[in-house]
């Protein structure tokens, strides 16, 4: 059974077997969260290009096919080749190295799963049916997206300014705790004016 966990990926290095458009989406959100990515492919579909004058020092295409010489030493592998042989065979190597590593289109093969996710600054929302539907996946992320709009990446860092300021300043536990709960039901521009109006009167 699968347990959702998130996994600081920073300088983590990241190998993703496959060249095509899957490794490409899960490549670009391995950058995002600052993994050093390497992909292994004998060839790279045309977006990886881009990719790369935007990932420079983050991103290593290495024009080959599988070898384990190239995921001996990764914190996490993504096998996403087309020939379920190769995939069956880097998955089995990493079992044998205690390296975790996600099948494309194999959950049994896998030892963990890489969710859909929504990130608006320090909200990260993330959604998993654990293979059973991708395109369910897809239509509720979508819908997370509408919902939590970029508006959020403010409100969020504003929510920890604010939590801050009042576990520092209130020694009372039962009124911090009602202020905290209390928070969340304003609006952005509120909490604003909350945010403003506390630091006037620290």
């Amino acid at each position: 059974m699968f347990y959702p966990l998130m996994i600081d990926l920073n300088n983590k290095k990241v190998v993703l077997i496959g060249g095509g458009y899957v490794s490409l989406r899960k490549s670009k959100k391995f950058l995002e969260y600052g993994a050093k990515v390497y992909v292994v492919a004998p060839s790279f579909q045309e977006d990886f290009c881009l990719l790369k004058e935007a990932y420079a020092e983050k991103l290593h295409l290495i024009k080959d096919n599988y070898k384990s010489e190239y995921i001996v030493d990764a914190f996490l592998v993504v096998a996403s080749t087309d020939s379920k042989e190769v995939n069956s065979k880097i998955a089995s190597f990493c079992v044998e190295k205690n390296i975790l590593c996600n099948v494309v289109d194999d959950i049994e093969e896998s030892s963990c799963i890489v969710p859909s996710t929504v990130k608006r600054g320090e909200l990260l929302i993330s959604v998993s049916t654990l293979g059973n539907s991708p395109s369910l996946c897809g239509k509720i992320r979508k819908e997370l997206e509408e919902t939590y709009d970029e508006q959020y990446e403010e409100y969020v860092k504003l929510l920890g300014e604010v939590r801050k300021h009042i576990l520092e300043s209130c020694n009372d536990n039962k009124e911090k705790k009602i202020i905290l709960n209390n928070l969340v039901n304003l609006n952005l521009k509120e909490l604003r004016e909350f945010y403003k109006e506390l630091k006037k009167s620290l």
